[in-house]
């Protein structure tokens, strides 16, 4: 083999290597580890890229560490129920829904976090748990991973509206904590959602 034609091939590999594999959600390939490999147009929610909260618009730790100071419930400091808080049973939020293998929350639900937020600005005591879910389909680390990314991006959005990320915990279930039982589609766009927790001193 020629030097030039070697050089060539090396070259080539790296960049195989560096860019990885890419989930193309039309030709559905690249989904052995996520929560489908059916794809269903309901589920693809690109409805407007300008309108919708993801990890593109709001920076979250691997894209700068915004998120540093949000605690994941299982870390060092413990979760707010550890640390004497109580649950609050006067207020019950609404789940935020999301799309097949989604972390981006759509317009349609941003009243939800919107909520939330207000609730926690008025009173100053409370502090928020949040809990990112997935649906039965894909691999169990594949689910945790996702419903950690949606929680995040969740409470990126409660910062964006003022609230305080000391006041804020994220936790994800994965698949473990299901809304409906079941398969199909009917069950599985209950389940790929954040739920909160609301907790007092």
């Amino acid at each position: 083999m020629k030097f030039s034609t070697c050089i060539a091939a090396c070259a080539v590999s790296i960049a195989f290597v560096t860019t990885g594999c890419r989930y193309d959600k039309a030709s559905g390939e690249g989904l052995a580890d996520s929560e489908s490999a059916e794809v269903d147009t309901n589920d693809a929610l690109d409805i407007n890229p300008d309108l919708d909260v993801s990890s593109e618009d709001i920076p979250f730790d691997a894209q700068g560490g915004a998120l540093s100071e949000l605690t994941d419930a299982n870390g060092a400091g413990g979760s707010f129920k550890d640390r004497g808080y109580a649950l609050c049973t006067d207020v019950n939020f609404a789940p935020v829904y999301f799309g097949f293998d989604a972390t981006t929350i759509a317009p349609a639900e941003l009243a939800k976090v919107e909520a939330v937020a207000h609730h926690l600005a008025e009173n100053p005591d409370r502090v928020v748990t949040i809990e990112g879910n997935c649906d039965e389909r894909g691999s169990n680390e594949y689910n945790l991973s996702l419903g950690d990314d949606r929680a995040i991006i969740i409470g990126n959005f409660l910062a964006q509206n003022g609230i305080a990320r000391d006041r804020m915990e994220t936790v994800s279930r994965g698949e473990t904590n299901p809304a409906v039982e079941g398969s199909g589609e009917a069950a599985w766009s209950q389940n790929r959602r954040g739920e909160f927790i609301i907790w007092k001193k």
